[in-house]
């Protein structure tokens, strides 16, 4: 679905957003002139893997999930992203096709722009061009990182530190602890980590035991975030 906006406010809304920052005002008011609301609801797809990528989104609300399948079928959640994250910009450096699916985890309001468009925003803006850069230099830190954790750490503490970043990208404060604020599914943490659905569900059914989570369908609260701190840091237990 397709809703209008309001240009000044969202000139406005776009300074906020990491890949426009450091754009004057009537900049980001051309820019956003040039571009259309998109809506979906919950387990709907912007865009899936191998679409002709003719299209780039900045997500002013809900949260999207991204994905890619693996040669053997498996998916695999490479990140889950909030309101002012900018996604499905394949087409804009030159892509044909969209290496990832990106669906929404709840309902979800995107700005789109056609790859073409954002093509020629890249080559006329400096200012987007380096923050462009400096984005793709941060998803690829954070991918060699999660690669190490992959190779390298046990599955507990991978998974604690799933847990903890959710929390850190959209945790709120209720009366039992700490909530991850939109659905997960254990199967959504089992593909972020690169683990099974039985290890996940194993692991926090041992952590509720022990009073450090509170799982139900989709929803996760931390109830004692430093001792999930302890697992994710493998420091000594008191």
């Amino acid at each position: 679905m397709t809703i209008p906006h309001d240009t000044p406010a969202l000139a406005r809304q776009l300074g906020h957003v990491p890949l426009f920052q450091g754009l004057a005002i009537d900049v980001l008011a051309r820019i956003g002139g040039q571009a259309h609301s998109k809506a979906i609801g919950t387990g709907e797809l912007f865009f899936n893997e191998g679409d002709q990528a003719e299209a780039f989104f900045v997500l002013t609300s809900g949260r999207v999930k991204l994905t890619q399948l693996t040669p053997e079928g498996h998916q695999v959640v490479l990140r889950i992203i909030g309101a002012g994250d900018a996604f499905g910009g394949a087409g804009a450096f030159g892509d044909l096709t969209y290496p990832i699916s990106a669906e929404a985890v709840e309902p979800a309001v995107a700005l789109v722009w056609t790859s073409s468009t954002m093509r020629q925003v890249l080559e006329t803006e400096p200012r987007v061009t380096l923050n462009a850069v400096q984005f793709v230099a941060g998803r690829l830190h954070d991918l060699q990182r999660r690669y190490r954790q992959l190779m390298t750490e046990r599955v507990e503490r991978r998974v604690a530190r799933a847990l903890l970043r959710l929390v850190h990208e959209a945790g709120r404060r209720v009366d039992a602890g700490v909530e991850i604020d939109f659905p997960v599914s254990r199967q959504d943490i089992a593909e972020m980590t690169g683990t099974t659905l039985y290890t996940v569900s194993r692991l926090l059914s041992a952590w509720e035991e022990r009073g450090i989570v509170h799982s139900g369908r989709q929803r996760i609260i931390l109830t004692k975030p430093h001792a999930l701190v302890v697992l994710a840091e493998d420091l000594p237990e008191r």
